[in-house]
């Protein structure tokens, strides 16, 4: 299958509000209420803090496009821009989404690998992520791909806190 991936710019900004809701959606809603569910994606995907986020120059989101249609999307950041780990040596995959009729079809890991080249291009010592302790789908990819547990933190969706794991992958 041919694809593309592309640097998302302020004129993405609507497309990639669809596509984080309904990736986010389809991963979570049921282990979520409803509510919890509304109350995350208006605040987490608002336009204008996306829009925010895709102009911080420490922000980068990317577009995987197969047949003129967004199928997934990655959000990268550095330095400030990182939400735990904040150091120049480091960057966080802070999203990484393809829509759920497409999994298996390998775009994931073609998004890390996105993500791989760069942070060695912005030369990182290694990338961390935090994932959901439950989401053991993406667990099991992360580990895959070389990532390793290195701590915990709360995340609250609505009014309901979890544990994400904190995973890292070394480059050098």
């Amino acid at each position: 299958m041919e694809f593309i991936i592309r640097q998302c710019t302020k004129d993405d900004v609507t497309v990639l509000q669809e596509i984080s809701r309904q990736t986010y959606q389809d991963t979570f809603s049921t282990a979520s209420t409803v509510a919890d569910m509304e109350d995350y994606l208006q605040k987490a995907y608002d336009r204008v803090k996306l829009e925010k986020e895709i102009l911080n120059k420490n922000t980068f989101f990317y577009f995987i496009v197969t047949d003129r249609k967004v199928v997934g999307y990655l959000k990268l950041n550095i330095g400030a821009a990182q939400t735990d780990i904040k150091d120049d040596f480091s960057l966080e995959i802070e999203r990484i989404y393809v829509c759920k009729e497409l999994h298996g079809r390998k775009f994931g890991a073609i998004l890390m690998n996105k993500a791989i080249e760069m942070a060695k291009s912005y030369k990182k010592q290694y990338i961390w992520l935090g994932v959901w302790e439950n989401n053991q789908r993406a667990f099991h990819f992360y580990q895959k791909n070389g990532f390793y547990k290195i701590g915990e933190h709360a995340f609250v969706m609505g009014k309901t806190s979890q544990v994400d794991w904190l995973l890292r992958k070394d480059l050098c």
